[in-house]
């Protein structure tokens, strides 16, 4: 009897340990949260295969869903496909009475980039609430059934197990398995990509690098308006006298010669989510370790005269506000995150934590400090977070936005020359329109002893410009399995036009057509037909 009770164990584990690795085996694994994840889930479960998202976050979707809700979308008309149902699902939302609890519909201002941020005519609407993207994202995973393993970490050390040039599974840290034909690297960070050894780029290209005239450092080039222009403000701690020290969150280092190559990336903020409104505000709390003395420089500022606070709250509906980095100094970290793109999970909280407690403590400092002007923190006193926003995470949002961290060095490499129409793309997967959009990289101090900021900018494209196909792969030598949607094959400043959530959106479906008719006819990615490609992605609504 134990000899068959033993037997019988022994069988039942085998079955779970069957049913167990068959529920983590799936034709597509997904590894990433983001908006890309989901468009690139969704097309290939369109195309009638399995698929599995293995996704660090809880909440789905990305800076979509994590307070990035004033779209940056350029050109609209080349918005097609998955990315255009997202907005147009949006829309439907925002069409239902009940959706409107904190403001009428007709008295929303409808204002949004460059055209109306309801668009009734084509039914779409360009700005939302971060919970109302979520509820999209959430609807796709269900409507399609799509399975989704959350706060799944990659083992970035040992977990990515390759054969032949081709990745068979990857291990997380909690020691599950997923097992695939193809894979997909849908995170900011490219952590999958460099876990296979992919080639990739970190920092700015020097100019020279790829014949651009707007990469590299940047000293000297005042764009936008994220500088401290000609004021002359001291960097010191006593404004007179150098010896007195440097006042935090300015950098003592030589920026660099323009022009040259380095390894620094564009600063990361939280895209707040803010409101006026007494029944849904929370006000701004002192956070741990607030030190008003990191906040000095802004008082400098405002002394000069300067009063540009409150450009950037821009409105989202029921009288919120999507909050993005505005002026010399503001939400935008300066040189607090060069590390996180290769960084350690551990070492990337703790970045993430400082850069909330910055943010935090810039909110506090302005609506409670002495020394800031009476009228700008009369205004500031009477914003809150949203009570109804990331309620599982104390009104904060659940992204940082990683404006860019790795990059891949793949079969083709985006830069300025494409964008600005110099070099023709044959094979487009989708299509872009933003501007070449760069936040600042540094604060440092000019040769004649005052603070600026260097690397902030803007350069328009001429026209929507195509993507190559060859972005979201890898060089065939160095991974014949892969596609990477996010951290893509692009320069630096090329990337600075790319990273816009709807173009993610884009090559995420684009990374979905093509594993999907890889795996109908066994052919690898590197060998599809592009003429193939192109009929299945004017099937599926893509622009390109």
């Amino acid at each position: 009897m134990k000899g068959l009770y033993s037997i019988l164990c022994f069988a039942l584990s085998l079955s779970v340990t069957a049913q167990y690795s068959k529920q983590n085996t799936a034709d597509v694994i997904i590894y990433g949260g983001t908006a890309a994840a989901v468009t690139t889930a969704v097309q290939v479960a369109k195309m009638g295969k399995s698929v599995l998202i293995v996704s660090p976050d809880k909440h789905l979707g990305g800076l979509s869903s994590s307070g990035l809700g004033f779209t940056d979308t350029g050109n609209k008309s080349v918005i097609g496909g998955l990315a255009r149902e997202f907005y147009h699902r949006i829309y439907n939302y925002y069409q239902q009475p009940g959706t409107w609890v904190h403001q009428k519909r007709e008295a929303y201002g409808n204002v949004g980039q460059g055209t109306p941020a309801i668009d009734g005519t084509n039914k779409t609407m360009w700005i939302f609430e971060p919970h109302i993207a979520e509820k999209v994202f959430e609807d796709f995973i269900r409507e399609y059934k799509i399975k989704v393993i959350r706060n799944e970490w990659l083992d970035r050390e040992k977990g990515v197990k390759m054969e032949k040039g081709a990745i068979t599974s990857i291990t997380t840290l909690s020691g599950q398995t997923y097992t695939g034909s193809i894979f997909v690297d849908a995170t900011y960070e490219g952590d999958l990509m460099a876990a296979a050894e992919v080639s990739y780029h970190v920092g700015r290209e020097a100019s020279a690098t790829y014949n651009e005239q707007w990469n590299g450092v940047q000293v000297g080039v005042l764009h936008h308006g994220h500088h401290f222009a000609d004021r002359k403000i001291s960097p010191y701690i006593d404004p007179n006298d150098p010896k007195s020290g440097v006042l935090p969150r300015i950098s003592v280092e030589d920026p660099g010669t323009k022009g040259k190559g380095d390894n620094k990336v564009q600063a990361y903020c939280f895209r707040m989510c803010l409101t006026k409104n007494e029944n849904n505000r929370i006000p701004f709390e002192k956070p741990k370790d607030y030190n008003p003395a990191q906040y000095e420089l802004l008082v400098r500022i405002f002394d000069s005269g300067w009063r540009e606070t409150f450009q950037k709250f821009d409105p989202i509906p029921n009288l919120k506000t999507d909050v993005n980095n505005h002026g010399p100094f503001s939400s935008d970290n300066i040189g607090m995150n060069y590390d996180y793109p290769e960084a350690s999970y551990e070492r990337r909280q703790e970045i993430i934590n400082e850069h909330k407690n910055y943010q935090k403590g810039l909110l506090y400092f302005m609506a409670t400090d002495s020394r800031i002007p009476k009228e700008v923190q009369a205004e500031i006193s009477q914003w809150g977070l949203a009570k109804d926003e990331f309620t599982d995470n104390g009104h904060w949002p659940h992204q940082i936005y990683v404006r860019e961290a790795r990059r891949m060095i793949g079969a083709f490499v985006m830069t300025e020359n494409e964008i600005q129409g110099k070099n023709p793309i044959e094979k487009s997967i989708g299509m872009g329109s933003y501007t070449m959009d760069s936040h600042n990289i540094q604060r440092y101090i000019t040769p004649d002893g005052f603070v600026q900021n260097e690397g902030d900018i803007g350069v328009h494209p001429k026209e929507p410009y195509k993507i190559a196909l060859g972005t979201i792969m890898p060089k065939k030598e160095e991974c014949k399995n892969l596609l990477v949607p996010v951290a893509v094959s692009s320069s630096h400043i090329a990337f600075g036009s790319i990273r816009m959530e709807p173009v993610f959106m884009i090559l995420g479906q684009s990374a979905g057509i093509l594993a999907g008719m890889a795996l109908e006819d066994t052919t690898g990615i590197h060998e599809i037909s592009y003429e193939q490609l192109k009929k299945q992605l004017v099937k599926y609504g893509q622009v390109h």
